[in-house]
């Protein structure tokens, strides 16, 4: 265990809040959110959670206090996670009674931090930025769909695992919560639609530093690939789960359309052997021509990529898991004045009718490759999304302003 002071003022009763994501934290939602923009408006955090490698905590936390207990890299995290946060929890309680207990996308930790919370006598909030049962059940259906002894000792592991995960989630987490945080309005809908109060929850989608998605501020990358091409960017993580391979087949067809199109897909992939897929999917199909595919590159690098581009592509998988996401490409292109094409889930949709900067399709490469030629051939259309776009940002989708909209809501429930 690693704790850093807290740096909450004196009689600040501070939220803990045990996230599910790996130590110090890098997601703008929680760095950002809560590490810059909540104590503006006087609400401290005492984070707990886990190292991303060996435990340590590395630089203070500026917005209060910061409690590492345990690492994920460990074989033993998916056991020990809940203790480990229960340890966490618990130091971060020492001489100090909190505004709330919170937890971030963990199951049986938020069982405990409901325990302790009420122990405690103190409110209970869970952030939900993503249907982790539900995950979870995705899981256990593709291994069902194996052979074999293995396979079928470790589908009914997943199966076990999913029934008790619902159990927990939806019938001890949730009801015990005094108000529930959630990635989208289609999100807030899906939980009322189970029979949990609409008027308990608020949506907190994704957004942008300002700052740093500022176009002004960015240097173009020099890549000589890049010259005389016209640039389309996917900027984001790839995975087979994402079907990233999708990509490839609107890279295709614009390939037939208009040959000087390059899609640059500016991002890594969670694995070795998910990037491999990818790269040997681009050789299968004969686009090594046509897609440049980075890997990992560090922010500035793989903005300075981006500004560099004619359209960005955000296509993102109907189904539950995704429905009722909150994804940050689409609204980081808008910031950066990236023309754009996503499709149809409910908060793409939203944005892209709010704020008039992109087309939104269905996710098949014919439509998208045709409203991506639609952007490079209309010059004027392209300019006109590429002023919307970052005056929309700024009016609704930067953390500046969503951390204003947050912190009403934790006076409000936190004076309950």
């Amino acid at each position: 265990m690693r704790s850093h002071p807290s740096t909450a003022p004196a009689g600040v009763r501070p939220i803990v809040f045990v996230v599910r994501d790996p130590l110090p934290p890098i997601r703008a939602d929680v760095l950002t959110l809560f590490g810059t923009e909540m104590p503006r408006y006087g609400v401290a955090t005492e984070l707990v959670g886990q190292g991303g490698g060996d435990g340590a905590g590395g630089s203070p936390w500026p917005a209060g206090g910061m409690h590492v207990v345990g690492s994920l890299r460990s074989r033993f995290a998916s056991v020990c996670s809940p203790l480990w946060d229960l340890l966490g929890v618990l130091r971060a309680l020492r001489g100090r009674r909190p505004a709330c207990i919170q937890v971030r996308d963990k199951i049986a930790s938020g069982v405990l931090g409901r325990l302790v919370a009420a122990v405690r006598g103190v409110p209970f909030v869970y952030w939900m930025s993503f249907p982790i049962v539900e995950g979870f059940e995705v899981r256990r259906d593709e291994i069902g769909r194996r052979t074999g002894l293995a396979n079928r000792l470790r589908w009914a592991a997943h199966a076990l695992r999913a029934a008790a995960s619902r159990l927990a989630i939806y019938r001890l987490v949730l009801p015990g919560a005094r108000h529930i945080f959630v990635q989208s309005d289609a999100m807030a809908d899906w939980l009322a639609a189970k029979g949990f109060s609409r008027a308990r929850m608020t949506a907190v989608p994704m957004g942008v530093d300002a700052a740093l998605f500022d176009r002004a501020g960015i240097e173009p990358v020099q890549d000589a690939r890049l010259d005389g091409r016209r640039v389309v960017l996917y900027l984001g993580r790839i995975a087979q789960s994402r079907r990233s391979d999708f990509l490839l087949d609107v890279a295709d067809e614009l390939r037939r359309a208009l040959p000087e199109t390059l899609l640059v897909i500016a991002g890594d992939a969670p694995s070795d052997d998910e990037m491999a897929w990818m790269r040997g999917a681009i050789a299968a199909r004969g686009l090594e021509d046509h897609v440049l595919l980075t890997g990992w590159l560090p922010q500035r690098t793989a903005l300075g990529y981006a500004v560099r581009a004619e359209v960005g592509l955000s296509p993102i998988p109907r189904g539950t898991l995704f429905d009722v996401s909150s994804p940050t490409k689409l609204v980081e292109y808008l910031a950066l004045g990236i023309p754009s094409v996503a499709n149809d889930i409910p908060d793409q949709q939203l944005v892209v009718d709010e704020s008039g900067a992109g087309l939104c399709v269905p996710m098949e490469a014919e439509p998208f490759a045709t409203a991506t030629l639609r952007l490079l051939h209309d010059r004027a259309l392209a300019a006109a999304f590429a002023l919307r776009g970052p005056a929309y940002v700024r009016q609704h989708r930067t953390y500046a302003i969503l951390g204003q909209n947050v912190a009403k809501i934790y006076k409000k429930i936190l004076m309950e």
